[in-house]
Formats: structure tokens, sequence, C-alpha cells
């Protein structure tokens, strides 16, 4: 292991711990125990966060505006709720809309990328000496179940754009997520290729590396164990305990049971082209693996950075996204309702911001955060409803405003969590999970 003034490189110490072959036997136990834990009475909620970078538009998505000068390309689509209608590039979900609620009354501050996220993803601002947490780290962190898999797993998030709004903040780094990277987004078929071939989605460094079998991995672990008790035997400070819990949590992400939840190559496949090739769909399949074996916490990005950042080509680029769209969420929402997990899970369809009603000169809509909508569905949700009204144009809000602080506390209802939660910070300031009011009419 390279050291240095006694640290130890994590990326160095996971490739030669290789823990991740102490054993496979038990990948075949892992449909079972998801059986298992899907028919237990006391089985806690578990959310899964569709995260949509860029901003998607409100009004080519699930708020249209047939007949106005702003409605755009698209037309409305009827879905299994009589009166509430979506796009018509989102079929799949227009079947199961008696488990959606529409927020389209939602009005935030900040129309900037960053600033929006950070608002959006803690429900504060990005000003003042608090460092707060995503919602997903504090929800993570609330509903954490016991299982040798993570609590919080992030499928190919956009943390460039603004890291803070990814991370637990003053949670510590005990809280912060597993992170699944897009490492191959799906490519495109060719003239008489075939289809698309599937996204590969891993964790980094989670493989033994050349000459070390798994005797040696299990020495190697047992005397990190032993060093590592020895050095905290008087060494009792945070930033110990912290290191400490950041290399453990990371030894056993190289558990061959945890590898296994995130092995796609299990399913058919069959199955994981119905939910889209891309990373988006892959991501959503991996949520529903991940959610029937006891992971209270999973996010799945769309948008490839910045992708419903439409500002030019707007009804081409939408339109692909919400092919995606559909056939990713749809099909998790099938399969959780199949295996009767759908009603312990809670779905939130949210981004930074909307985009203008009004379409500029190229095609395209802008940043808008004045009157934007946002979705629920799933466990604790009522669906089969549109919350709140915008004008006929897009443009204000007109009935029933709801901020974020408004949505995250719907969230945190909805899961069983009390909003007023308080964690306390290192300079003993309390900060609630959600400074809102919740929506009680799309709560069950």
């Amino acid at each position: 292991m390279a050291t240095h003034r006694g640290t130890v490189d994590r990326r160095e110490m996971l490739r030669n711990f290789g823990l991740g072959v102490l054993g496979t036997s038990c990948a075949r136990w892992l449909p079972s125990l998801a059986a298992e834990v899907a028919q237990d009475p006391r089985r806690r909620r578990h959310c899964i966060l569709l995260w949509m970078s860029g901003g998607p538009s409100q009004t080519d998505t699930f708020d249209m505006k047939p007949g106005h000068a702003n409605g755009g390309e698209f037309k409305e689509l009827t879905t299994a709720v009589p009166g509430l209608r979506f796009s018509e590039h989102l079929p799949k979900l227009a079947e199961y809309a008696n488990q959606l609620a529409i927020v389209r009354s939602l009005s935030t501050k900040e129309g900037d990328h960053a600033r929006g996220m950070h608002l959006v993803r803690t429900g504060h601002s990005p000003a003042g000496e608090v460092a707060y947490p995503s919602i997903a780290c504090a929800l993570a962190k609330e509903l954490t179940a016991e299982s040798v898999l993570p609590n919080y797993v992030t499928v190919a998030p956009p943390r460039d754009i603004n890291p803070a709004a990814f991370e637990p903040g003053f949670l510590g780094a005990g809280f912060a997520p597993a992170i699944v990277a897009g490492n191959s987004g799906a490519v495109p078929p060719q003239a008489g290729s075939g289809p698309a071939r599937l996204a590969d989605l891993k964790m980094e460094d989670l493989e033994l590396p050349p000459g070390v079998d798994a005797n040696q991995a299990a020495r190697r672990l047992e005397l990190w164990n032993m060093l590592e008790r020895k050095f905290l035997e008087n060494r009792h400070g945070s930033s110990y305990n912290t290191h400490n819990t950041l290399y453990r949590k990371a030894a056993e992400l190289m558990r061959p049971d945890v590898r296994a939840a995130f092995d796609l190559s299990a399913e058919s496949d069959k199955v994981r082209r119905r939910y889209g090739p891309g990373v988006f769909g892959q991501g959503c399949l991996l949520a529903r693996r991940l959610v029937e074996r006891g992971v209270p916490f999973v996010e799945v990005a769309l948008g490839d950075g910045l992708g419903w950042d439409t500002h030019q080509d707007n009804f081409r680029r939408v339109q692909k996204l919400s092919e995606e769209l559909d056939a990713g969420w749809a099909t998790l929402m099938s399969e959780l309702q199949e295996r009767g997990l759908l009603e312990n899970t809670t779905i939130l369809w949210i981004s930074e911001f909307g985009r203008t009603p009004v379409i500029n000169a190229t095609a395209g809509r802008d940043h808008f955060p004045a009157a934007w909508s946002c979705v629920f569905a799933g466990g604790g949700i009522r669906g089969g409803q549109a919350f709140g009204r915008t004008s006929a144009d897009g443009t204000t809000v007109e009935a029933n405003p709801v901020g974020i602080g408004d949505v995250l506390a719907t969230l945190c209802t909805a899961l069983g969590v009390p909003p007023d939660h308080e964690n306390i910070t290192s300079s003993n300031r309390p900060i609630k999970l959600a400074e809102g009011t919740p929506i009680r009419d799309i709560l069950v």
C-alpha cells in the first residue's frame, strides 16, 4: 500500500485488499433474500430519486399548453386517468397515471444550474457557513437499513456542476453515497448491426488486482483490521473515526454479495432492453435490484451532464430524452409493482428548475424557475392527479403555489420521516430535514 505520513490512498487500498473474491456462492441466494425482504411487514420505506439534469421543459412533458403559441410541437396524450394528459412521448408512463401525482405549481428563486441544484437538493441556497447535506444523504441516514449494501447509491450523478449539492455536508463523509457511473453509454445501432449495446454500469476498484487470490485477500483484510484496531486505541478524534468509517465502507462494497447486487448481467436480455439500453434505463433496473435487496435510497440521473438544458433544438432533444425516461421509469414502476415493492417505494422526478414556456429564436427554451413541475409516485402518494395550476401561457402559477421546502417536506412525509426532524451541526445549530409544509392533497 502506498503511504505518506501515515495516510493511505483509498484507491490503492481497494485494489490491494481485493475482497471481491471471498466467495461467489451467495449470488445464488440473493433472489430468495429479496423476496423475503419484500414480504417482511417490518420493511421500511425506500426512495428512488429520478434526477433530470439540466432542467426539463414542463410544457413539453407534464404541463402541456395545447392551442397556445407557447405549446410547441408536441401533442397531448390521454392517460389512464380521465382528464390527466401528458406529452405524446410518454405513452408508457401514461398507463401508470393513476400512480402519479403531478405538481404543476412549483416556484423557486434560482435560475443558475449550480445554485438551482443546491437549492433543490438541499432545500437551501448556497450561502452562509453551514454545509447543508443533500436531502438524499439526509434521508438515507434516517432510512438506514441493517445491510451490507450501501444506504445510498447514485447512478451517473452530474456532480461536477455543484459537488456540494450531492454531498452529506455537516453529516460527515460516512453518509456519502456509493457512486455508480455510466462507464459505457448505449451505442446506437448501425445499419444492419443489430440492437444498441447495453450500457455498462460499474463501481470502480472492486476487482482483485492480478496475482492476488482469495486467501491473500482474506489475510490482507485481517492484517488491516488488526493494524486499524491498534491505531485507533488511543485516537478518538472525529477525523480518525471518519477515516475508519470510509475505509470500512469501501471494504464492505467489495464483498461478493454486494458485487452480485450490482451485476446487471444476472438479468435477462429481454428485461434489460425493456428498461432501455442507455445509462438511465440500466440505472433504473439497478434501482429495482437495490430496492428489492433493502437499499433505502437510490438515485438515477438522466441528462448526461446537462442534457435537458435545451436552449437550442428543444423538441428533438426532449423527444429523445422523453423516450429514455418513458421506458426506464415505466418499466421500473411495473417491476416494483409486480414484486409488491411499489407501495413501499416513493419516487420523485425533479430537476433544478423548469424551462421557459416562450420558445426562443433557436427553437429552444431557456431557464425558468418561476413556474415548473415535479412528479411524485408510488408509496405514500395519492396518484392520479395534478396538483396546482399554471396560467394558460404557462408563465405564472395560478393555484396552489409550492416551494422547494414543501416538495422536500412532502417527500419526507411520504417516506414516514418527520420533515421537522433535526440534525445538529458541529456548532450545535439544529437543521431540519425540510423547511416547508407537506402537500397533504397528494399524500395518502
